[in-house]
C-alpha cells in the first residue's frame, strides 16, 4: 500500500528532513511513527499525500509512484488519503455538518448522497448530535473528531494523523486512538506520527522510530484486540 525505496528529503535550506529511509507499510495495518520534534515524521507523512517529492529515491503509494505522477492526478491520489492534523484545520464559520461535506462538494458528490455520507462518519465519531454546532461551540476532543469525520469522508484507503492527540487532554486522546485503532480493523491503512509515548504504549501496534530522518527500528508489537480495549503497560 505504502512503499519507501531508499527515500532522503533535503529541504532548500540544506536541512535533512529524510535519509535512506526504506519502509512497506500493507493495506488496513495500524502502524506508529515515532521519534523527537524535527525527526522527519510530519515530512514523511507529507510525501505520502505528495505535499513534497523526495530529494532521492522513490515513494510508491496504491501501485503509483508519486515521484513521476502527473500533476492533474493528484487530486485524484488523496480522495483516497485522509489526513488528520494537529491543530484540527476546521473552518469557523461552517457548522460540523458542513465542514465534513465541504471535503465532499469539492469532489463533485451529489448533494443527496453527501447528506448521507456526512450523517454516517458522523455516527462513527460519535457526533451526529453535534451537526448543527460550530467550532466554536465544541470541545478540543470534539473537534479533532470532526477533523477525522472530514478525513473519512471520502472513504479513504490510507488515513494520515499527524499527532492528533497533541492538543488533546489524555481520556480525549485516548478515544480518538480508538477511534482510529477500530478504522484501521475495518482495513483502512492508518499510519499514526506522535511523540506521545503514553498513547503507544497502550495501543501497541507497529511502532516505526525516526532519529534525525533514519528509521532506527521498526518494532511489530500487538496489545489490542478486537474489542478495542486498550491493554495497559510499556512492557
Amino acid at each position: 500500500m505504502i512503499e519507501f525505496h531508499d527515500v532522503s528529503k533535503v529541504f532548500d535550506n540544506r536541512v535533512r528532513a529524510l535519509s535512506e529511509v526504506d519502509l512497506f507499510i500493507g493495506k488496513g495495518e495500524f502502524a506508529f511513527v515515532v521519534g523527537p520534534s524535527g525527526a522527519g515524521k510530519s515530512t514523511l507523512l507529507r510525501l505520502i499525500y505528495r505535499a513534497d517529492l523526495p530529494t532521492k529515491g522513490s515513494v510508491i503509494v496504491d501501485g503509483r509512484n508519486l515521484g513521476t505522477m502527473r500533476r492533474s492526478a493528484i487530486p485524484f491520489l488523496r480522495r483516497n488519503i485522509g489526513v488528520v492534523f494537529q491543530d484540527f484545520k476546521l473552518l469557523p464559520r461552517r457548522n460540523v455538518h458542513e465542514n465534513v461535506a465541504f471535503a465532499l462538494e469539492v469532489t463533485g458528490l451529489a448533494r443527496s448522497e453527501t447528506r448521507k455520507r456526512v450523517a454516517q462518519v458522523l455516527d462513527v465519531v460519535g457526533l451526529r448530535s453535534k451537526q448543527r454546532s460550530y467550532p466554536d461551540e465544541l470541545s478540543g476532543g470534539e473537534q479533532q473528531r470532526v477533523s477525522l469525520a472530514r478525513a473519512l469522508a471520502n472513504s479513504p484507503k490510507i488515513l494520515l494523523a499527524d499527532e492528533p492527540t497533541g492538543n488533546l487532554d489524555p481520556e480525549a486522546g485516548a478515544s480518538l486512538m480508538r477511534h482510529l485503532v477500530e478504522i484501521s480493523l475495518l482495513g483502512t491503512t492508518v499510519l499514526v506520527a506522535t511523540h506521545a509515548k503514553p498513547i503507544v504504549d497502550v495501543f501497541r501496534a507497529r511502532v516505526i522510530r525516526l532519529e534525525r530522518g533514519r528509521v532506527v527500528s521498526d518494532e511489530e508489537r500487538s496489545g489490542y484486540d478486537g474489542s478495542l480495549s486498550p491493554r495497559g503497560g510499556a512492557g
